[in-house]
Order: structure tokens, then sequence, then C-alpha cells
């Protein structure tokens, strides 16, 4: 490496640069091409934790492949002693950070090229590679584009990726052929890889490819990104085969030198447990037949109609439209309208709520309304007009206009919430008693048939089982759901179907509950 100017000017003229650049682009911009940059605090202590797990009498070969203004190479200049500093090489891109970036670090040997690295073969190896990779959502990759990488990554470490993956997931992939055998790598990506779907394949590599040896997750109440609504985690894993009887530090909070929560895992359990980000807080999950609310419950997220404005009407709109109230059914309006978790229905089931709602769902086909409701045939012209039957929902339907099979559920969970409400409750479980549906704000809880057989024999029931639910711990419901940056969390319906729920069984008769496991069991 070349001798560098002092680090602290250097990083001092990078940071107002930064922000210069940030401003000739609008968020939105930054957002469609996951440009986050890394503060440098955050980035100087993810190197000074890479510095105690390097071999210190080892000349560095550092790489970035998603470099932006260089963050992580500043930090690399002031943490790491100038001497040991062997060469040093980032990836942008990104020509307007790019070209900037390579006049600032022009005299200190960075070698900056700017080019898409998932586009590069390997030249010199690293053995220090850090980098926060461009956090992009599948779907704003184009499909040429996902099948290029697709087959790259499972050329280059045999990993097979979801078409749900984001681009940080390749760049995690295909940096594994840069590596030298025992090389040290840190990655800032988003903590959803823990629990969603797609991200078993990075789990898989994390636990077969290489030595896994920490995953620091930040508290999603202290967003590391300011315009990034993620919840953040540095990993780090070592180039090398996984050694028998492995555990993996996981740590939550604070900083990576001093985090408010810390425990091992073994690898073996990691391999069986589909939601990592339990980890360190909750323990490892045993095996003991406790009952779960899926055993209570078939749970199904509220329906998607395609386009709310158009479905969902007010009774004003109906009326003013002279709309047939036959082809709608009620459906509850936002949890934020809900000031009661009990809803009462009047004598013809239309929840009793200050924001009164109807959906549109005609049973009859295109002919009957044309003849018999020539209004709504006006109306259902104006979407088609509008395009509307060619969006992806309505056009999946027959006839598009047409709405999911969701009856009224007697009890319904929201699907979003916070964990710092004044309740202290992040869900909210809602008794309906009204006729109403719910839409995709809500999972919809449906009583299994033995459980619908005790509801039937005891209407009392459905109030004992609405308090019991309410009264789960929060933690238990933070467990198994998922959570984004500023401490949102969200429920899917089969994290919630997880939830471990023995008081419910205590309200039952627990011979027929043992008999319908049985039944699940053998099926």
């Amino acid at each position: 490496m070349k001798s560098y100017v002092n680090a602290d000017q250097l990083e001092s003229k990078r940071a107002k640069l930064q922000t210069v650049l940030d401003s000739a682009k609008t968020q939105g911009e930054r957002n469609f091409l996951g440009q986050f940059a890394t503060p440098i605090s955050l980035a100087e202590d993810v190197l000074a934790h890479a510095k105690r797990l390097c071999d210190l009498r080892v000349p560095i070969k550092f790489l970035d492949p998603a470099i932006g203004t260089g963050s992580f190479y500043s930090a690399l200049l002031k943490v790491f002693p100038e001497e040991q500093i062997h060469s040093a090489r980032g990836f942008e891109i990104d020509p307007h950070y790019g070209f900037p970036a390579k006049d600032l670090w022009k005299d200190t040997g960075l070698d900056l090229e700017i080019g898409d690295f998932t586009y590069r073969e390997p030249r010199e190896l690293c053995n220090l590679l850090i980098c926060n990779p461009p956090y992009v959502r599948h779907h704003h990759i184009a499909n040429e584009t996902k099948t290029s990488l697709s087959a790259k990554a499972l050329r280059v470490c045999g990993v097979r990726f979801s078409g749900l993956a984001g681009l940080y997931c390749y760049f995690l992939a295909l940096s594994h052929a840069w590596l030298e055998r025992d090389a040290l790598a840190g990655w800032l990506i988003p903590s959803e890889f823990m629990d969603v779907n797609y991200g078993q394949a990075v789990k898989r590599y994390l636990l077969k490819d290489v030595t896994l040896l920490q995953i620091h997750r930040f508290d999603p109440n202290d967003l590391q990104f300011a315009d990034a609504l993620v919840s953040s985690s540095v990993v780090w894993i070592r180039n090398s085969p996984p050694p028998s009887g492995h555990e993996v530090l996981f740590t939550f909070g604070g900083c990576l030198e001093k985090p408010t929560y810390s425990k091992r895992v073994p690898s073996h359990v990691l391999d069986k447990e589909t939601k990592w980000t339990r980890f360190p807080v909750s323990e490892p999950r045993a095996n003991t037949g406790v009952p779960i609310l899926a055993d209570f419950f078939r749970i199904k997220r509220g329906l998607a109609t395609g386009d709310n404005g158009y479905f969902i009407l007010s009774p004003d709109e109906i009326r003013a439209r002279d709309l047939p109230m036959q082809c709608f059914r009620p459906i509850l309006p936002s949890p934020r309208y809900l000031s009661n978790d009990q809803i009462e229905g009047d004598r013809d089931g239309n929840p009793l709520v200050d924001r009164k709602l109807f959906l549109l769902d005609p049973p009859f086909d295109c002919l009957e309304i044309q003849t018999k409701f020539p209004t709504l045939w006006l109306y259902l012209e104006e979407g088609r007009t509008s395009g509307l039957d060619q969006r992806y929902l309505c056009r999946h339907r027959n006839p598009w206009y047409a709405q999911e099979n969701r009856p009224p559920p007697p009890l319904v969970c929201t699907y979003l919430g916070r964990g710092d409400t004044k309740s202290g409750r992040p869900f909210r479980f809602i008794l309906n008693r009204s006729k109403a549906t719910v839409a995709n704000v809500y999972l919809a809880m449906y009583p299994m048939p033995f459980l619908t057989q005790a509801l039937d024999a005891d209407p009392n029931l459905i109030v004992r089982l609405w308090e019991t639910l309410n009264d789960i711990a929060p933690r238990r419901l933070l467990s198994e759901g998922r959570v984004y940056g500023g401490g949102l969390h969200k429920l899917e319906p089969r994290e919630l179907a997880n939830v471990e729920i023995p008081e419910l069984a205590d309200l039952l008769d627990r011979k027929s509950l043992h008999q319908h496991q049985q039944l699940l069991f053998t099926k």
C-alpha cells in the first residue's frame, strides 16, 4: 500500500462528499438502487471488531464489493496499522459515487473499480472482506438478471436462491470465490434472511460451507440507516469448514463489543430452527408437545381485494352511486379505527363501529348483473375501463371482481404492531361478533372442528378464548414474528400458528385436543 495522509482528514472529506452526492439524488432513487451509506461510527465499530478477529501478524488484503464513497475503507485506515495493510480493493457500480470516491482515495493505494461486482471474476483473493451490499428487493431486479445471478451463485458455491431473494443474497454468495482460505468476512445485511423462506438458502451456506462465527442484530428501535426501514445485522464468517460441535455467537442490541444480550447456539440447533431471530433472547425450542395456536385454529391472512379504494366503499359512497346492498358484505376497517377489541353486530350482522365499510363481492355473473343491477354494471365497466381487471389479483379471478373466500372470523389478530404501544401488546386479538370479513391487515382465526363443537356447546367459551389470547406474553408473540427498522413487528399466518399456547388447553377437554393432535400427526 502507498503511504496515505491523515485518516481523520480523509474521513472529514469523505463525509462531506457523501452529503453532497446523496443530496444530488432523491431518496426514491437511492431506495430503488439500495444505496444506504454506512455511518462512519458503525463502520469503525465493524472494523474494530474485525481487528479483534484477525491475526495481526498476517498482512491485510481488503475487499469491499460495494464500496460507495468508502466508509469501511476509511475505517480500515483508522483502525488497522498502516504497515499491516498489504492491499485494498473496492467495486462501485454507480459512477455518481464511484468516480468522486476514486479521486478522493487516489493517493492511498485503493484499487477502486467502477463496475458491477456481480459480473467480475476474481483476481487477487482477499483475506478481509467487509461489505454493506445494496439492499435491492427482488421485485426491482429484472428477471433476466435474476436468472444470470442465480446460475452464477449455484456455480460459485452451490447455493440455489428463490426468486424472492434480494440482491444482497447474491453478493454474499458470489463473494465466496474471492475469499482466501480462512479469510474473514463481515456482512452488514438486513436481518430478514433469518426468518423468511428465501433466507433458508443463505442459512444453509452459513452453516455448511463456511464457519459462521457471530450474528449481531441491532435493536430495531435504533435505526442504523435513517432512510431505510430495515432491521440490520452484522454476519461474521470465516472461510473454512465448520468444526465439529461448533457454536455460533448471537448478540443483540448495543454495539458489537458490548451487546445487550448474547448467547451461543449450537449449529445443530440452528440447522432445525426456521427463525434465527429468536436468539439470543429466547432459548432453543424443546420438543415438548406444548399446544400451539395451529392446534386450535386455521389461520389465514385476510383477503387482498386488488384495489381497496374501488372494492371497499362506505355506505354514503354506495348510496351516491345507487349500488345494490345485496352485492356487498361488511368488512372491518383498519385496526387504527377500532377503539374496541370486542366488535358487536347489529341485527343484520353489520359491525357496530364508527367507520362502517362494505366489500363489493356480488354473487352473480356478468350477465345477471347487467340485467338485474344496471348501476352496478356501470360501476364494473368503470373498473374495466381503468384497467383494474388486468391487475395481477383481478386477472387471476373468475370473474375478475370476485373476492377470496373469507367467511367472518370469530377472532382476528392484527398483522402489524409495535412493541412500545401503550398497552404493552404489539398485536391485538379482536373478538368479532359481527358478520364482517377482514382485509389483509388482519389474520383471520377459524376454529378447528373440535373447537367449533366446544364453542357450540358453550357459547361463552369464545370470550374466555379471546381473553386468554390477549394475555399471551408479548415476548412469546415477538419471538415468532419478524421485525423491521423502527421496531415495527409483523406476524405471518404460519408464525402466529406456531405460538405456544398451553393456556388454551386448560380451557378445553384435553382428550379432544389430544385426539386432534394425533389426527394432525398421522396426516
